[in-house]
């Protein structure tokens, strides 16, 4: 199951993104007032950003953050899965395929494109982003940190 994150799910949110960021997944970690920042937009209703948590047998079991965008390059609205984290007991049971299709349906007639940053090292994901339609950009991105 796949639902928004609510004020209850505050300490997991917090917990699994230590974890996320603390994995082979990401460059490096984030410091926690980021996240708890991230938190707080997502309950004031943020028209940028939403979480959800993903469930298996009535138990969390991992999260989900989108960030939207508009893009003059894809032409329309851009949906960036920032992250996208189940734990290692739940992997491999299609959670991040379900979590996939339901992005697809949510935005199916408004996006005009989904982006997502992944370590090439980490086959898994590059493997699950594959099946559904990602492809790798011909070019490299940067960044200026403020």
């Amino acid at each position: 199951m796949i639902r928004p994150l609510s004020p209850v799910d505050r300490e997991f949110y917090l917990a699994m993104t230590e974890n996320f960021y603390g994995s082979d997944a990401v460059i490096a970690p984030i410091p926690k007032e980021y996240a708890e920042r991230t938190f707080a937009l997502l309950m004031e209703g943020s028209p940028y950003a939403e979480g959800y948590v993903l469930e298996q047998d009535g138990k969390r079991a991992g999260y989900a953050l989108l960030a939207k965008t508009w893009s003059q390059e894809a032409g329309g609205l851009t949906v960036w899965l920032e992250e996208l984290y189940v734990v290692p007991e739940a992997r491999g049971c299609g959670l991040g395929k379900e979590f996939l299709r339901f992005l697809e349906q949510k935005y199916e007639g408004t996006a005009r494109r989904f982006r997502l940053e992944v370590e090439e090292e980490n086959e898994g994901a590059v493997r699950l982003y594959k099946a559904f339609g990602f492809e790798f950009f011909p070019y490299d991105q940067m960044k200026k940190e403020l």
